[in-house]
């Protein structure tokens, strides 16, 4: 679209001089931004930048102490999120709001049901939920009697997007949509934008992955600390633009020197011929000092292998060792006192206890430590305070105090506060399952300076991600899962393209095309 056409549009949503504060916390501090129709607009910024809050605004959730919200050229005041909807703002938080034992239809058209004398019609419901999901594209992947609980993220992800487009949604606001997807579910869910696009809806994208808001987005806003640093053009800037517009500075590195083989040490994590119902003769070897990536698509056994070393979902054959010796660890707990940590894929849910506070949370492994280890650890328990003082220094997490509850942090902080449990444990060998999702790019740069000084003090270092820029520029070696089994092993700074192969079944362990898997030949 020429510059000239693009002045012409009125835009469909407008915030002005907006300001919210919570108690110490100024969130947003006179922002502007205007939204057009037929555009995908990027809100970036690092955690706690204000990018959240803003969405929260317009949609009805929070209500502004200053400004307006101007929807369709006239001034609008919402008290409930309900409204908004009702004037066809519709937003999608990174948590689903979708109920699992109900269909699909019944999640889209909660409250809404098709009814007669109070009887709802369910073929009536299940026919405009297809009409619905026709008019996206997705009729042929989602089944409107589907249950929710059946389907995969990104199968959630688009019944979230029919939900609010049976609204008729003028404005949909997308809360990192892509955090739990593969590569694959990326390029389906950038095509239904580029439709929504077409039907002339302003789409509102917020993203900490960079790559993703340059191939989406026409417009970006910069947030830093509630304020608004500027909206430009996607084709004015670079992504060097971006961060330096982000975090005042430029950051000097994305991802840390690799470490060197001759320093890598002996073995402390190997398995032989592990298998369980997801996972199939898994043979792997850990090495100090050294971080094993771990790719593929999803659903290609990544998390079950980070849950069945750390006991979540055990190995029923086959065997572990830990420093060369053989041992059992069939559950978490078991892999705590082996010292081991786990930095779970879902912190909200799984590593983190939401409405304890931060000092507790950064203690938690520690303490289930304590009657095992009561002379290492003796010291450090007694003077917890200032343990937790130092995890914070270590880790960086900005808090005002500890006491505050974790729920009330940033994405990136609350990740902080999850690897300083295990820190505080001492553990020897890490697992990290998307170690960096949903966080900005200053957090995720510390993560990984973090991980890599772990394996400078020789720990091991087991890393799940998604994200391939990620794998490749962390991983000293790299394994890559394929439908439960490890498909094959790569190199350090291996291309995408490498690692696809293997993903998808192409080539097999060996480096050599995969004739079954193309088609010409037999398993």
């Amino acid at each position: 679209m020429t510059d000239e056409k693009r002045n012409e549009k009125s835009p469909l949503m407008e915030v002005r001089n907006i300001s919210k504060a919570f108690p110490g916390v100024q969130a947003l501090d006179d922002v502007n931004v205007k939204f057009l129709p037929g555009e995908v607009h990027a809100v970036v910024g690092e955690n706690g930048a204000g990018k959240s809050t803003l969405m929260k605004v317009m949609a009805g959730a929070y209500k502004p102490d200053k400004g307006e919200i101007l929807f369709q050229g006239e001034n609008v005041f919402f008290t409930h999120p309900v409204e908004a909807q009702e004037m066809g703002i519709s937003i999608i938080y990174q948590e689903f709001n979708l109920l699992p034992e109900r269909t699909v239809a019944q999640n889209i058209y909660l409250g809404r049901e098709p009814s007669k004398f109070g009887v709802i019609n369910l073929r009536q419901l299940n026919k405009q939920t297809e009409e619905v999901l026709k008019e996206l594209g997705v009729d042929k992947i989602i089944s409107p009697t589907s249950l929710v609980s059946s389907l995969s993220v990104a199968e959630q992800q688009l019944v979230e997007i029919a939900k609010a487009i049976s609204l008729d949604a003028k404005v949909l606001i997308m809360d990192e949509p892509t955090a739990s997807l593969t590569n694959t579910e990326v390029n389906l869910l950038n095509d239904l934008i580029s439709r929504l696009k077409v039907k002339g809806l302003a789409i509102i994208f917020i993203s900490h992955r960079l790559f993703e808001v340059f191939e989406v987005a026409d417009e970006i806003t910069v947030l830093k600390d509630g304020r608004h640093v500027g909206t430009v053009k996607t084709n004015d800037v670079t992504t060097e633009d971006l961060v330096y517009m982000m975090v005042g500075r430029t950051l000097d590195h994305y991802f840390p020197p690799l470490g060197m083989q001759e320093e890598f040490g002996e073995v402390v994590l190997k398995v032989e011929n592990g298998s369980n119902d997801l996972l199939k003769e898994i043979n792997l070897e850990l090495r100090k000092g050294e971080v094993l990536g771990i790719a593929g698509l999803q659903g290609s056994g990544r998390t079950e292998l980070a849950q069945a070393l750390f006991g979540v979902v055990p190995f029923n054959t086959g065997k572990i060792e830990l420093s060369r010796k053989t041992v059992e660890i069939n559950n978490p707990n078991k892999a705590i006192k082996r010292r081991m940590g786990f930095v779970t894929e879902d912190r909200k849910s799984e590593g983190l206890l939401l409405m304890q506070p931060i000092r507790d949370n950064m203690l938690l492994a520690i303490r289930s430590l304590q009657n095992i280890l009561k002379f290492v650890h003796k010291e450090g328990i007694q003077r917890s305070s200032s343990l937790v003082s130092e995890l914070g220094d270590q880790v960086d997490v900005r808090v005002d105090s500890f006491d505050r509850e974790v729920q009330d942090l940033s994405g990136g902080n609350q990740q902080k506060v999850v690897l300083s449990k295990w820190l505080a444990s001492g553990a020897e060998v890490f697992i990290f399952d998307e170690p960096t999702r949903g966080i900005d790019v200053e957090a995720k740069a510390r993560i990984h300076d973090i991980i890599r000084g772990l394996t400078k003090q020789g720990i091991a270092v087991l890393m799940v991600s998604s994200e391939l820029p990620e794998i490749i520029g962390m991983s000293d070696r790299i394994l890559v899962m394929h439908e439960g089994r490890i498909g094959g092993e790569l190199p350090a700074e291996s291309s995408e393209a490498d690692i696809m192969l293997l993903a998808t079944g192409q080539k097999n362990g060996n480096g050599n095309p995969n004739t079954a898997a193309n088609g010409r030949g037999e398993k």
